[in-house]
C-alpha cells in the first residue's frame, strides 16, 4: 500500500509539472505573436482594478498576467511602443491585443482603428 501511495504522489507531481509547463509555454507563445491589434478608450475600471487611462501605454491581452511588458510593433509602418497589460480582451474574433489610445497614437493606427502588430516580451 505504501508503494501505491508513493506512486501516485509521484504520477501527481508529475501531472502539475507538465500543467505548469505547458502555462508557462503558451504565455510565452502568446508574447511572441503577431496578429491584429484594435485600440479603445473606456473611462472605467479593467479588469486588474486600475482605472482606464485611454492615455496610457497599456493593452489588454487574453491571457498574459497583469503587469506583463511587451514591446508592440506596427508591422505597416514599423512604429513601437512598450505597453503593459493591466486588462483582458480582445473580444473580437481575429484580434490578439487591445491597445489603449495613448499606444495607439504612438504606433499611428487611430484613423483606422486596427493593424497588423507583432509583439515580443520585453
Amino acid at each position: 500500500m505504501k508503494n501505491l501511495n508513493q506512486t501516485a504522489l509521484v504520477a501527481v507531481t508529475i501531472a502539475a509539472g507538465l500543467m505548469v509547463g505547458a502555462s508557462a509555454t503558451s504565455a510565452t507563445a502568446a508574447a511572441g505573436q503577431c496578429g491584429r491589434a484594435s485600440w479603445y478608450a473606456l473611462h472605467s475600471r479593467t479588469a486588474s482594478g486600475e482605472r482606464m487611462n485611454p492615455s496610457a501605454l497599456t493593452a489588454a491581452h487574453r491571457t498574459l498576467p497583469f503587469g506583463t511588458k511587451l514591446r508592440v510593433t506596427n508591422q505597416n509602418n514599423g512604429r513601437s511602443v512598450i505597453v503593459r497589460i493591466n486588462d483582458r480582451g480582445p473580444f473580437i474574433r481575429g484580434r490578439v491585443l487591445d491597445l489603449s489610445k495613448g499606444a495607439a497614437g504612438q504606433l499611428g493606427f487611430i484613423g483606422s482603428g486596427h493593424t497588423s502588430v507583432c509583439m515580443a516580451r520585453v
